[in-house]
């Protein structure tokens, strides 16, 4: 059954044409079930929404989603609404992957090295009690509290194992590569 994806990006990517490819692979495909997903990104012009409205635009892009790709390009990591993306994503529970697109072609024909893996620069602690979520991100060599989301209570309880540890989201979401893993042929697989 075709997932309701939600894809993140640094707007560049578009503008390099390499997030296009993997939005709209599913267009050479046989339909839209064939490809494993219905594209729920947002457009927008972020230089002109308060972050208040940019919140609430990005809430209601991840609403009916149950997988969120981060696709990553050079400066993806650094975004701040990447970050909130993959955070609001996190608490709503969707299935996160990263997909590096820095291998594709842009509309020159240039491809990229790959950029830092945003997952790894954003991280959770769970509470002593494994009630709660505390959100982190790494900035300027340190973990800070992760500004954009509050800690949040958690539907179910913690295992104790796992109560007061941190983790980096990296160690918990995978990420592939659009050229080196055949994403246009495996990204159905990604988000089952």
């Amino acid at each position: 059954m075709a997932k309701q994806v939600f894809f993140s990006f640094h707007y560049h990517d578009v503008i390099d044409f390499r997030a296009n490819v993997v939005r709209n692979h599913w267009l050479t495909k046989k339909d839209r079930k064939d490809a494993g997903f219905f594209d729920a990104s947002i457009w927008e012009d972020a230089k002109k929404q308060s972050d208040l409205a940019l919140k609430k635009l990005i809430n209601s892009g991840l609403n009916n989603t149950s997988v969120t790709a981060v696709l990553v390009g050079s400066q993806t990591y650094n975004r701040r609404w990447v970050k909130y993306e993959i955070m609001k994503s996190m608490q709503k529970g969707n299935k996160i992957l990263g997909i590096h697109i820095n291998g594709i072609k842009d509309k020159y024909g240039r491809i990229k090295t790959k950029g830092p893996n945003p997952l790894y620069y954003l991280g959770y602690q769970y509470s002593n009690d494994g009630k709660n979520l505390y959100l982190y991100e790494y900035t300027d060599g340190k973990w800070i509290k992760y500004p954009d989301l509050d800690t949040y209570i958690l539907d179910t309880t913690a295992s104790v194992e796992n109560r007061g540890k941190f983790y980096r989201l990296s160690s918990n979401y995978p990420i592939y590569d659009w050229v080196d893993d055949d994403g246009y042929k495996n990204f159905s697989n990604w988000v089952e």
